[in-house]
């Protein structure tokens, strides 16, 4: 490590104090932090004498720009150079290092932006340099120029003098013009790694004489978020703040942060969707001192570390390691599942923005936790919808019905894929509302999870067979149902006359017996009704062609029409049309808004998310015609 620059400080100024980040100011390559790719560029052009005439260093503040430019430039101008050992006692490399060399001229492009100062440049520019090899022009910060000084410079750029070499740094490359971007050598500078950092940290503090805990360090190059220089400034911050051995308690205090029992406390509350609990915490925390958007952000990388928890990645992943905090992140990535995690993560970087710029931030975080105790519930949906148990919903009104017996039921009746009956309807029948089978009311698609919801998972309340299992479903399915039982679907009573079964429980049916087969495609359709006593038409809403064009495929309609002769009991020609095609049948009732609201709210899943979110019908919107 280097010793204070003393170049920098007024000779006879003896009481002058250099702070840590300009002190500890890298001078050679060597003493880059965490900028090995821009390096090795830089000293193989200067091995190779390859040098550019225009070169572009870009990144975050902090990271090495202006002090990489500063070390090129002494690499090209040493008296034993261009080398990339330069002699560090000589006049040039120390009058570079202090920023006041003749031939090394450092503009800031935020004050210095306009074209007159570009065309002082340009007259500059022709005149040699005094002692050195070369003119090195380092302009920071240099989106900052105007579009006219950029165009005043772009011929100068472009064919400079073989003495005259630009360097430009910028954290805002985006805001450079396209026609100067191409005349440079671009080099990215990344964040540097927290690892890095408390390394270097730990150089600093010994040639300092100082020590520290190394938890505290970590917190330290984890609260710089990359930055060199921000790092070295919080722990110049904290050897004034303290005259011992700094430790974890004394960087919560400076920064405002809570300790890690502290949040490991609050994230156990919200893990338990203990709100109240939660609220309490927050205002004993916000009590200490603990500032509001420093915690807001503590939250938002512990969720980080949960969204590593909960998608199995490795634990060195983790920022949160302390023996406090890791077992409450356990239990938020087991409680919220990774959708929750990640809403979660949303409302947390959300809530940091809004924090910033507002002066109500304990409100701002305090609606954030509220929130965040309500998105367990995602979890249950996340597991609904791949298929398992729904949770319970209320027994719809209605009378209940009865299920058929072991030895048969009436000829009236209709065994359900729930093993529910419905009485039959008369024929000739009419576009009525489906019965109790689980399926969609027309006018309302619903994804196929319909077959999930039964009388033991919070379906209507309807009594089991005497000899029915759990896997009654798949023994129905082998077993075709017979004549004299539950037999209207494949139109047969029970005396043995012809019945006409009801088109839309008929079509239910289908669907459920062939949904392994071809896919839930078909419950996507909201009407069907006999165009004659051998064709069912089955009708399909505007907005869901894909759909129809799916079980209009070959081996799918195949499936779909053997599937309805073989229950109808006779051959039956299946049409598939869209919504708006096909006529009502006659002596259709219209339905008034009234009806319309409850025949949709009927359906198992409007059913559930009602009764999960407590929420009620207000609006009815029809899907969108997606043919165009």
């Amino acid at each position: 490590m280097t010793d204070v620059d003393a170049s920098a400080a007024p000779e006879n100024d003896t009481h002058s104090y250099l702070v840590v980040a300009r002190r500890y100011r890298p001078r050679t390559f060597d003493e880059l932090v965490g900028q090995s790719h821009v390096v090795q560029a830089l000293v193989n052009a200067i091995e190779t004498d390859r040098v550019g005439h225009a070169y572009l260093f870009t990144g975050a503040r902090g990271v090495g720009k202006t002090s990489t430019a500063r070390i090129f430039a002494k690499c090209l101008n040493a008296p034993n150079g261009p080398t990339v050992h330069p002699d560090e006692s000589s006049d040039i490399c120390r009058r570079i290092d202090a920023g006041d060399d003749i031939d090394v001229i450092e503009i800031d492009g935020a004050s210095n932006r306009g074209i007159d100062e570009i065309r002082q440049l340009r007259a500059g520019v022709n005149i040699r340099p005094s002692r050195a090899r070369y003119k090195i022009y380092i302009i920071d910060e240099v989106h900052m120029l105007t579009s006219a000084a950029f165009n005043a410079l772009l011929k100068t750029l472009e064919e400079p003098p073989p003495h005259v070499k630009f360097i430009f740094c910028t954290t805002d490359p985006d805001k450079i013009p396209i026609t100067v971007l191409s005349r440079c050598q671009r080099y990215d500078f990344a964040p540097v790694d927290t690892a890095e950092l408390v390394a270097r940290l730990e150089q600093i503090l010994r040639e300092e004489g100082r020590e520290a805990e190394p938890e505290a360090l970590q917190l330290v190059a984890r609260h710089a978020t990359g930055s060199v220089r921000d790092s070295q400034s919080l722990l110049e911050q904290l050897l004034a703040f303290t005259s011992e051995k700094v430790t974890v308690a004394d960087v919560h205090r400076m920064f405002g942060t809570a300790p890690d029992a502290h949040l490991a406390e609050l994230l156990d509350r919200l893990a338990t969707c203990d709100t109240p609990a939660a609220l309490e915490i927050l205002d004993r925390s916000l009590g200490r001192g603990i500032d509001p958007g420093q915690l807001a952000e503590q939250l938002a990388s512990c969720f980080r570390d949960a969204m590593f928890v909960a998608t199995g990645a490795k634990s060195e992943l983790r920022w949160h390691t302390g023996s406090d905090v890791t077992p409450a992140i356990d239990r938020l990535a087991q409680t919220y599942g990774l959708s929750g995690v990640l809403a979660a993560l949303q409302v947390l970087d959300q809530t940091v923005t809004r924090i910033r710029h507002s002066s109500q931030a304990r409100t701002i975080l305090e609606m954030a936790l509220v929130r965040i105790g309500h998105l367990r519930q995602l979890k249950q949906i996340e597991s609904w919808l791949a298929g398992g148990v729904p949770p319970k919903v209320p027994q719809t009104s209605g009378p209940a019905v009865s299920a058929p017996s072991a030895a048969g039921t009436s000829g009236d009746g209709l065994r359900s894929p729930q093993g529910t009956s419905a009485p039959a309807p008369s024929s000739p029948p009419s576009p009525s509302p489906p019965s109790q089978l689980g399926a969609t009311t027309p006018g309302a698609p619903e994804p196929a999870h319909r077959e999930a919801c039964s009388s033991k998972d919070g379906g209507e309340a309807v009594a089991e067979p005497a000899q029915a299992t759990e896997t009654g479903a798949s023994v129905e399915a082998a077993q075709p149902m017979q004549v004299g039982q539950a037999s209207v679907i494949n139109g047969v009573g029970e005396n043995g006359e012809e019945k006409t079964p009801d088109p839309w429980d008929l079509w239910q049916e289908v669907c459920r017996r062939v949904r392994d087969r071809i896919g839930p495609y078909g419950e996507f359709a909201t009407a069907a009704h006999w165009r004659t006593p051998n064709a069912l038409v089955v009708e399909f809403p505007h907005g869901y062609t894909l759909q129809r064009e799916r079980c209009e495929r070959p081996a799918a309609r195949s499936v779909l029409q053997e599937t309805v002769s073989q229950l109808a009991g006779r051959p039956v020609q299946l049409e598939l049309v869209q919504g708006g095609s096909v006529a009502e049948p006659q002596g259709a009732p219209s339905e008034s808004p009234l009806e319309q609201r409850r025949r949709r709210e009927r359906a198992p899943l409007v059913r559930r998310a009602m009764d999960l979110f407590d929420a009620e019908v207000t609006r009815i919107d029809e899907p969108p015609d997606r043919r165009s």
